[in-house]
């Protein structure tokens, strides 16, 4: 098979001492996976029992081979195994995604083909094209019940979560992570794939518990990431657009709902969006981000589902009247992001269904910020979006538009200039040098790179946080208003002018709101079984049609459908992916028991209750689950950024303003800011200071775009490289003793195969003597 694609010309990427590239060898006892960098300047070798059906046994070689040395070290464990067939070459792959065990053997889940969507400072990022599950134990009258009905199904119900849509990793970037926290921490010997934006968590715990490292594997997020290169007057840049979904509480529509216990919340997803602005090689690259996130309201409510009612009732459950969930879910906000935490509620009012939400949420807020400090106060606005869309979609979006230049001026964003590699530093120290079984001579870093630090000029202080009753279509459109008003900010910081970026007729605003029609299209999918709603973006360009109206009663009828037919399947799978839920002897499989009772550690069959039911929003937690724990994982520091505050007199903590008023005062709370004329066409009047378009854009401008999939897509031609493109001579030459003996001089190592075939590989004495199966001594080089 040919060779992995390759971009012409080819950008100058990290060059990091990483495994990138691993092909996998198997005998009657043992796998071999042998991963490479992405010079072929040096070999690893993983071997995986496979004697044991129950157990996952794994021994790392400490040792670093050249080409050479891994040529002969195949030829010798061919050797010892040829009464059972010698060395068998498997498969070629990317990195491993984790192990699982159903009811059966361990299964090893690893990416087949891999494809590159784009680039953080010089770390290449990718997605996956194609998967592959590989039992483990060699075939037995043990490992029959792979084959069983149950197991099958077992295995099927992993497959639903399909990571060739929507999973990104990267090996030298913490892609977890933002920019600003990559950038910032330098910190080494943390644990950053128990985080809870990594995915595989769960299936690669067993592998990192015993190895101590991250060598092997990947950390997938789960959500979005879309890159497009820009040039405006003549000015390149790249746009990058990331959401990553929370895997704590995660779930579908109508089976996720709210907050649990530890204060997590249903559909909570992290939106970054990073501008770089494209500089000659050897500079310092500047870039800013602004992040914000969604979430559900952080109370404890649930729907029940119905085949005859589209749009249930809402339950809520007054179970925390003092509001201790709410309360850890803010306290967790500002361990992430910073002291100011910014609420854009934009729930229904008056009669609505949705008002009992409002008007809880609002007492929630005003219970929280009583025990606080006023500059610790939650910043709480209520914008019935629905209503003021109905009086105009531009004023409502000009509304919109406003209160994100306040919250920008408030919490700010991320601006540095770094070199290429930035954050590759904690990266190395944690998933490759802190490796026990390094040689003692070789360095994490040298002292040019040392010297390589970035210059940060701001940071973010807070986040924006914004919900509507699912966290899909109104929100989409809120956080695109952010996500436009941040982008001139950003040009401006990055020395880019053009015509004005708040103008729903600026090419730039266009691109933009495609990515983020694209993001919430993947997001309701994910969440609720179809795409989001289109209406308020069509209204915003001005094509609302009927056309656009049947496309939307088609998503509508879509989602209600999932949503009452399918979510529950879809539940089963998510809850055994991140191991929450799975098969154990004893219990019901997962398919036969009711939604609320998938993640009970304790199950009492016999007081189970006759009816399908839509469970609340407190999850129930694995048995000896730590909720202090899980509120407190991995905080990132808070960081000061601007002073001030959102003052509000309100009990609430809300402010509404009148559909009709053409411009937007926050009176009390947003003091200074006044609405701005964003449309030509809005008649509206500005008088607003702080983040209005930059003065000084020239009006003539050209804008060309590239989006990053025209960059980097060749699935449809990719393949894996030959298994043998990289080896001298393959296991049938017939090599003297005299030449091995001649390559491997100076350092005494060991060659263990039992008499019987049984093969194990060379490596180091040091570290692997635990083995007493030793059959040979020979003399070799330094590896």
């Amino acid at each position: 098979m040919g060779s992995e694609p390759r971009d012409e010309p080819r950008r100058k990427l990290v060059d990091l001492p990483f495994l990138h590239k691993f092909k996998l060898y198997s005998t009657h006892t043992n796998y071999y996976l042998i991963g490479r960098d992405e010079n072929k300047t040096f070999w690893r070798i993983l071997k995986i029992d496979r004697t044991d059906p129950t157990e996952l046994n794994l021994f790392e070689d400490p040792t670093r081979y050249t080409h050479d040395e891994i040529v002969q070290l195949k030829k010798w464990i061919s050797r010892g195994n040829q009464k059972f067939g010698g060395l068998k070459a498997e498969t070629t792959c990317y990195g491993i995604i984790g192990f699982v065990r159903f009811l059966g053997p361990y299964y090893m889940l690893v990416i087949k083909r891999r494809k590159k969507v784009g680039e953080i400072c010089g770390h290449a990022v990718y997605g996956i094209a194609e998967t592959e599950q590989i039992m483990i134990p060699y075939p037995s009258p043990e490992t029959r019940v792979a084959n069983s009905l149950a197991e099958r199904r077992y295995k099927n119900l992993l497959k639903m979560v399909d990571v060739r849509k929507n999973f990104y990793f990267s090996y030298t970037y913490h892609l977890m992570y933002t920019l600003q926290t990559n950038v910032c921490n330098t910190e080494s010997g943390e644990i950053h794939d128990e985080t809870m934006f990594v995915w595989n968590e769960y299936l690669t715990h067993g592998i990192r518990r015993i190895l101590q490292n991250t060598v092997w594997t990947v950390s997938l997020v789960y959500g979005f990431f879309q890159q497009t290169k820009c040039s405006v007057s003549d000015e390149e840049f790249v746009l990058t657009v990331i959401a990553r979904r929370s895997r704590h509480y995660a779930g579908t529509r109508y089976l996720r709902r709210g907050i649990n216990d530890a204060g997590n919340v249903a559909n909570e997803v992290e939106i970054e969006q990073i501008v770089t602005k494209e500089v000659p090689e050897g500079q310092k690259v500047p870039m800013t981000s602004v992040v914000q996130m969604r979430g559900s309201i952080p109370l404890f409510w649930s729907q029940e589902t119905s085949v005859f009612t589209p749009q249930p009732d809402i339950i809520l459950n007054n179970k925390d009247v003092k509001h201790v969930a709410t309360r850890r879910h803010f306290e967790n906000l500002k361990q992430r992001y910073g002291r100011l935490i910014i609420i854009m509620n934009l729930l229904k009012t008056g009669k609505h269904r949705e008002s009992i939400l409002r008007a809880e949420f609002g007492k929630a807020i005003s219970s929280i910020n009583k025990g606080t400090t006023r500059e610790n106060h939650l910043k709480a606005i209520h914008f019935d979006l629905n209503k003021h869309y109905k009086s105009g979609a531009d004023g409502a979006f000009e509304h919109l538009c406003n209160y994100g230049k306040r919250a920008l001026e408030l919490i700010n964003l991320f601006f540095c200039e770094a070199p290429l590699g930035v954050g590759a530093e904690a990266v190395i120290n944690d998933s490759f040098f802190n490796n026990p079984f390094m040689n003692e001579d070789e360095e994490a870093t040298s002292p040019e790179e040392e010297a390589l630090k970035a210059d940060i000029f701001s940071l973010q202080n807070g986040v924006l946080r914004s919900n509507c009753i699912d966290c899909l279509d109104r929100t989409n459109v809120a956080q695109y208003a952010h996500g436009l008003v941040a982008l001139a900010q950003q040009l401006h910081l990055l020395g880019i002018t053009g015509p004005p970026i708040v103008d729903k007729n600026n090419p730039l605003a266009k691109k933009l709101m495609e990515a983020y029609e694209k993001m919430g299209d993947a997001i309701a999918m994910q969440y609720a079984g179809s795409d989001a709603h289109i209406k308020m973006f069509s209204a915003l360009r001005g094509d609302w049609n009927m056309m656009m109206k049947h496309r939307d009663m088609i998503t509508a009828v879509r989602r209600h459908y999932n949503n009452a037919y399918m979510d529950s399947e879809k539940q089963n799978a998510i809850n055994m992916f991140l191991g929450q839920s799975g098969p154990q002897l004893g219990r019901p499989a997962l398919w036969e028991l009711r939604s609320d009772q998938h993640n009970t550690g304790n199950l009492d069959i016999e007081n189970l209750r006759p009816r399908i039911s839509r469970s609340f929003s407190d999850n129930l937690l694995l048995e000896g689950l730590d909720i202090e724990e899980l509120i407190n994982e991995n905080p990132q520091p808070s960081r000061e950024g601007l002073n001030g505050g959102w003052e509000t007199n309100s009990e609430v903590g809300f402010f509404e303003p009148e559909p009709a008023s053409p411009s937007v005062h926050f009176e009390d709370h947003l003091r200074g800011t006044g609405s701005k004329q964003m449309f030509p066409d809005s008649g509206s009047t500005s008088d607003s200071q702080g983040l209005d378009d930059v003065p000084g854009f020239s009006h003539s401008y050209n804008t060309k775009f590239t989006t990053a999939d025209e960059m980097f897509e060749r699935c449809s031609s990719m393949s894996s490289d030959n298994m043998f493109s990289d080896i001298a001579e393959s296991f049938t030459s017939t090599t003297g003793t005299d030449h091995f003996e001649s390559i491997f001089k100076g350092v005494e190592m060991k060659l263990w195969y039992a008499e019987e075939g049984n093969a194990g590989y060379l490596a180091h004495t040091v570290g692997l003597d635990r083995h007493d199966n030793v059959k040979h001594t020979i003399t070799a080089t330094s590896l």
